[in-house]
């Protein structure tokens, strides 16, 4: 704790938000940041007015705004002060953290406005929800006004699509499974990119599919040699992740998604398109499903966007049949999303909150990946500059087992490429998941961690090798 407070001013840029509100935000974003230390004492507020040119009653509200908000501590004779964080809340201690990014999960949002507001918004829902809803069995597929809100979700990726063809899953991985629970039987094969998400490999291997992996380069899956595995195999399935591919981050470009359609509708392939990335970056190419709509089931959500905790997925069909027949499947194996889940992902998208949750962690996002760029060699990384993950790329002579043990001492966990591989040679290389650090300044300490090992090397580093 500092006896004295520091020269601290805030940064202002008001604009459509009072002036204390603003000073208030400023607060919270240079805690978030690191500027502001837990225990550090602030100017006096009759000094910052000054200092600020404003009068006193506006610094006044500012900082009892951030009391509110749980940012600050006032002592009696001694002035305000950050406030010190409970021992629940001390996760950011070097040397006690752990921190697990084997889940690709996007950054908290650290805006204390927006916290509030996601509080209102779930009351909100519950007080809306028709309390019989919860007497009974949930409708499969979600109901018309879930549908609804999830077709205008998903207008942000395709425009127009009608709220009859949409599905409703609690999760992605259960739209996956629903979707290859009707498209496939055992012993048949399905196509994926040579580095695929786990939660398909394992999916395929439990209905007992033979998953066949196709050729991708820093351009995500390859054209020709998806014409020549549908060809040889005839697939019942083409499975594939065009924007910021897991692990890759891999984004095909516009005339690549036209040629995988083009194969898709030739050979009458159904597509399923995990776009469930695919609206962090702020300007994108359209789906597959914009190329192919009579073949692609497009799967869409909220958990990589807004809320991992809202394990929501929106499955466009092709069609309105198509959609009848997938409310079949999932009857027969994952039923139906909880109604309150269904109810507060319906609210956060009619009321623009998901939008907001979007935008920052959209923001936060971006910050994270600059420190990364600033952080590790030129490279030694695949990334996109909105997404929230990272494909490292180890250089010789270390191994991806020696590197992840190596993470392990130093108290991180990371993915390594093995996890995706299906076909091919597997890559000397992890996933990296940024969000999964509770702040910018964690971000910063991890950073530091995969710098110094890729500078040092295994010998120097510590490992056995």
């Amino acid at each position: 704790m500092q006896s004295g407070h520091s020269i601290w001013l805030p940064e202002l840029d008001a604009k459509d938000k009072p002036v204390y509100l603003a000073i208030a935000d400023t607060i919270a974003d240079d805690i978030r940041d690191g500027r502001l230390a837990p225990g550090q004492r602030l100017p006096p507020q009759r000094a910052l007015a000054e200092q600020l040119g404003l009068d006193l009653t506006t610094v006044t509200r500012a900082y009892s705004e951030a009391r509110r908000r749980g940012l600050l501590d006032a002592r009696v004779g001694q002035g305000t002060f950050v406030r010190m964080p409970t021992l629940t809340e001390r996760t950011d201690d070097v040397g006690n953290a752990f921190i697990d990014m084997t889940m690709n999960q996007p950054p908290l949002p650290h805006s204390p406005e927006l916290l509030e507001r996601v509080r209102q918004s779930m009351v909100q829902a519950v007080s809306q929800t028709d309390a019989r809803s919860i007497l009974r069995y949930p409708e499969i597929g979600g109901s018309l006004k879930g549908r609804s809100a999830g077709a205008q979700w998903l207008a942000q990726r395709l425009p127009d699509v009608a709220a009859d063809r949409i599905v409703i899953c609690p999760g992605t991985q259960s739209a996956l499974l629903t979707l290859l629970s009707m498209l496939a039987r055992s012993g048949d094969i399905v196509c994926a990119e040579a580095l695929s998400y786990p939660g398909f490999k394992a999916i395929a291997r439990q209905f007992g599919l033979r998953v066949v992996g196709v050729a991708m380069d820093d351009q995500g899956l390859d054209p020709d040699a998806l014409r020549a595995a549908v060809v040889e195999h005839a697939p019942k399935a083409i499975y594939c992740t065009p924007t910021l591919h897991n692990p890759t981050t891999a984004t095909m470009p516009l005339k690549r998604r036209q040629e995988i359609a083009a194969i898709a509708r030739e050979h009458r392939v159904p597509i399923i398109e995990d776009d469930i990335y695919g609206v962090l970056p702020t300007t994108s190419d359209p789906p597959i499903a914009t190329f192919a709509p009579d073949v692609t089931f497009y799967v869409g959500g909220l958990a990589k966007s807004v809320s991992p905790g809202l394990r929501i997925a929106y499955v466009a069909a092709p069609d309105a049949r198509q959609a009848m027949r997938l409310l079949g499947a999932q009857r027969a194996t994952a039923l139906a999303m909880p109604p309150m889940l269904a109810a507060l992902a319906t609210q956060w998208i009619k009321d623009g909150t998901a939008g907001l949750l979007l935008d920052a962690i959209r923001t936060e996002a971006t910050a994270r990946q600059g420190l990364a760029l600033d952080a590790l060699p030129p490279g030694t990384f695949a990334a996109h500059p909105e997404g929230f993950h990272l494909w490292l790329l180890l250089p010789p002579p270390w191994t991806r087992g020696e590197f992840a043990t190596h993470l392990r001492t130093r108290g991180v966990a990371a993915v390594v490429s093995d996890t995706f591989s299906v076909a091919g040679p597997v890559p000397e290389a992890l996933r990296i998941c940024l969000g999964a650090a509770s702040s910018r300044a964690e971000t910063g300490r991890l950073l530091d961690i995969l710098a110094n090992a890729l500078d040092q090397g295994p010998a120097l580093a510590g490992v056995v090798v």
